[in-house]
């Protein structure tokens, strides 16, 4: 049994990235981010399908809020549903330019700049085009390979692995304000459709 536990281990170890291969570019409806050829090396491809996932989820649930809920906040203490698509905005642009090693492209502060539905928006989907050229063009070697961030040298993976966590955080509060605003969140519908197949 010994001599088939490391060919086991392997096998398993090539089957893993295979399920998370992003899908192949196709025609989305309009309005849908499209999703783009990518990595085939493990991890980065891992990576490249985790991010194109939250993509799908954040730019959904911004085209769903109407402009008249982008104002609604649960409370005064938490962002509005703007403010939040906006931070994301923000942070997105902060964690890909560490991960690409440059200056920060965007000077702008979304969440006092972008505050109608159309400029939220457009700002999400910059800060996106501008992640893509990171994810879309990752590879293994790159991802491990050490980078400044702060006063620390880290896995240029470790920045990309955060902005993904960031935005599925921040997923969560949207998912939970569109629930007090009797929406179904984008994650949930496409569920409920794939259930009624």
């Amino acid at each position: 049994m010994k001599r088939f536990g490391p060919l086991f281990l392997i096998a398993l170890f090539l089957a893993v990235p295979v399920c998370a291969q992003p899908p192949a570019a196709a025609a989305a409806p309009a309005g849908q981010p499209v999703a783009q050829p990518g990595p085939t090396e493990p991890l980065s491809r891992a990576l490249f399908a985790q991010y194109n996932a939250i993509k799908r989820n954040l730019t959904e649930s911004a085209q769903k809020v109407s402009e008249a809920d982008y104002v609604f906040q649960p409370t005064k203490d938490v962002r509005s549903f703007a403010q939040m698509f906006d931070h994301i905005a923000n942070t997105q642009f902060t964690y890909c330019a560490i991960a690409k090693g440059e200056a920060n492209p965007n000077k702008d502060d979304f969440e006092k700049t972008a505050t109608t539905r159309t400029a939220v928006i457009k700002a999400l989907a910059d800060s996106f085009a501008y992640c893509d050229t990171v994810y879309a063009t990752l590879t293994d070697a790159r991802a491990l390979e050490l980078i400044k961030s702060g006063q620390n040298e880290v896995p240029r993976a470790s920045r990309l692995i955060s902005n993904i966590s960031h935005d599925n955080e921040h997923y969560g509060n949207l998912v939970t304000m569109m629930r007090l605003k009797g929406m179904v969140p984008p994650s949930t519908e496409r569920s409920q459709a794939a259930v009624k197949k």
